[in-house]
């Protein structure tokens, strides 16, 4: 098995920065699509795209166009720029992507565990789902 072809891509950073950037776009998408309760078919419909491609997207096998993300990005009620930031593809001001919950939404928790490659892509889904559900309030004492 390939490293393009690796359900987890924990091992991708260093040897193939591109797929594992690709990885990471795939896994917020994803993640994205689960929280918003979405299977594959029903935002299929809602983007004009096929599912088997968006479930190659989600594993980091393709390159989206923009028009393809602008899509996705509207399913998800995200805007492309958003969906971009949260997973390092674009820079804010010219440097390092802004991580605070009030530049983007995210926290610094949030992207270590997206970047942390001792976790696989479904160990960093989990454990985003479950971290983003104790600082809504939904965890609170």
């Amino acid at each position: 098995m390939s490293d393009r072809q690796s359900d987890d891509g924990a091992g991708r950073a260093a040897s193939d920065p591109w797929g594992a950037q690709m990885d990471a776009l795939g896994g917020f998408i994803r993640a994205q699509r689960q929280l918003a309760k979405l299977s594959l078919r029903e935002m299929a419909s809602m983007t004009s795209v096929s599912n088997a491609y968006l479930s190659q997207i989600e594993r980091g096998l393709h390159q989206p166009s923009l028009k393809v993300l602008r899509s996705i990005a509207d399913a998800l009620n995200l805007s492309t720029e958003q969906m971009l930031a949260e997973t390092g593809w674009v820079r804010t001001n010219g440097s390092a992507p802004r991580t605070d919950s009030s530049a983007n939404g995210t926290s610094d928790t949030e992207e270590c565990i997206r970047r942390d490659p001792r976790l696989s892509q479904s160990q960093r889904e989990a454990l985003l789902s479950v971290y983003r559900s104790f600082v809504s309030g939904g965890g609170s004492d």
